[in-house]
């Protein structure tokens, strides 16, 4: 083979630098596919395992939402059971009025657990002469229960999916709740009952919800029962079907209480008290020139009821005003026919021309406590202090200053005026 070229041997070394470099490069394209390949092996397995951590979140999540299902159930059907052994704080065999008693089994309804969904507001009421007790109860409607029955994890479709009840079970358990319910707030009441102060129970349950046909929510009695207290000490509870038992006592209730047919209820709490008064119209005799603060406190006391009778006569409540020994603080007393809001209320009215002290803040909780009241309104024609406030916060006081006063008589068509020094003058002047 004969000597090469420089030609030759320039091409030749040309070509082998050229190999060489594509070498290279196809060198460090293999290696770059096969850092893509393990990078993507990577991103798959870390893909796989939060698919598979995400259908083991999903399997924990069905079976902790199942177990809090099945509770929940349990809760329900229990209603009856887990009232049988609690320790009761008995009814004392001393002296005592009605009002203690009344205090006594309203003690005793609060201590009774039942799911937070339900609503939890009761009155009572008690006579002396016939010892029945009167319970106006607020019972779960059927959206208080809940409507799933399990919650499952389905594998294949990595779905935790809801097992509803059907219309028939959920008729069933509502219809048995109410039943059970029933019987344990009458084992509840008799069995604080340790000196025999309770005859009978009369037990009206009422219940708030959408009605049907219009849409709109209303509030009737849909079961009402009197029972003596020898006849229920001696049925056996941990036995009974409780609509059989509901029955054998002469409850009153539809066939079908789910479909909340109202019903009349066997007796009613009497709202009638002997302290009230006949009441007199203020507020027409009053203009721009009545000066509140300066009015008699027995005008003021009167235009505070005609206020709040006017007020609550919207939702067909009343307001009656108290003698004049304003006994235990109470003013004046009314009474919203609102079976959730409403109750008892205890109004105070104070015409004051200098700041209300907390100490009238203090006084009027500690009557709305010993009233069984719901609630407790304190009117002024002066203000409160901050300490007043403060102590308000929180509980069931609303207190209403001078300002809040005239807003409320414009609210209802009426015009006056509180000058807090004149009120000195003038007040003063009369000794």
């Amino acid at each position: 083979m004969g000597k090469l070229t420089t030609d030759q041997l320039w091409e030749k070394n040309y070509r082998a630098n050229i190999k060489k470099k594509q070498d290279a490069i196809n060198l460090r394209e293999k290696e770059r596919i096969l850092l893509e390949k393990k990078q993507l092996a990577e991103i798959k397995s870390r893909e796989k395992e939060q698919i598979l951590h995400e259908k083991e979140q999903h399997r924990l999540t069905a079976e902790n939402l199942s177990q809090k299902a099945q509770l929940a159930i349990q809760q329900l059907q229990r209603t009856l059971v887990s009232s049988l052994d609690i320790d009761y704080k008995k009814i004392p065999h001393k002296s005592i009025d009605s009002e203690d008693i009344i205090e006594y089994c309203k003690t005793m309804l609060a201590k009774s657990v039942y799911p937070d969904t339900f609503p939890k507001y009761f009155d009572l009421d008690y006579n002396d002469d016939t010892k029945i007790l009167i319970v106006e109860y607020q019972l779960p409607a059927p959206h208080h229960l809940p409507n799933i029955k399990d919650v499952r994890y389905n594998k294949s479709k990595d779905e935790v999916q809801e097992i509803y009840f059907s219309e028939t079970e959920l008729v069933k358990l509502y219809d048995d709740l109410i039943y059970k319910i029933i019987l344990r707030n009458l084992h509840e009441l008799f069995e604080v009952d340790a000196a025999n102060k309770l005859n009978a129970i009369i037990f009206n349950g009422w219940v708030t919800a959408a009605d049907k046909a219009h849409g709109n929510e209303t509030t009737g009695c849909i079961v009402s029962i009197q029972v003596s207290k020898d006849e229920f000490m001696a049925i056996n509870l941990a036995r009974v079907d409780a609509k059989a038992c509901f029955k054998l006592l002469k409850g009153v209730g539809s066939s079908q209480l789910h479909s909340l047919t109202p019903i009349p209820p066997i007796s009613q709490i009497d709202k009638s008290d002997k302290r009230f008064v006949n009441s007199y119209a203020v507020a027409d005799a009053m203009d721009d020139a009545t000066n509140l603060a300066a009015m008699s406190w027995e005008d003021f006391e009167h235009l505070i009821r005609e206020l709040f009778e006017k007020e609550f006569k919207q939702s067909g409540g009343e307001c009656n005003v108290t003698r004049a020994s304003r006994d235990g603080g109470v003013d004046a007393i009314a009474f919203d026919p609102d079976p959730i809001r409403g109750g008892k209320i205890i109004i105070q009215a104070k015409r004051y021309t200098k700041t209300v002290g907390v100490s009238a803040v203090r006084d009027l909780y500690g009557t709305v406590l010993n009233e069984g009241a719901n609630k407790g309104i304190l009117v002024t024609t002066a203000d409160y202090g901050p300490d007043s406030y403060e102590f308000a916060k929180g509980k069931p006081l609303t207190l209403l200053n001078g300002a809040n006063l005239l807003h409320l008589l414009a609210a209802h068509g009426h015009r006056a005026k509180i000058d807090l020094q004149a009120a000195r003058i003038a007040l003063a002047l009369q000794g």
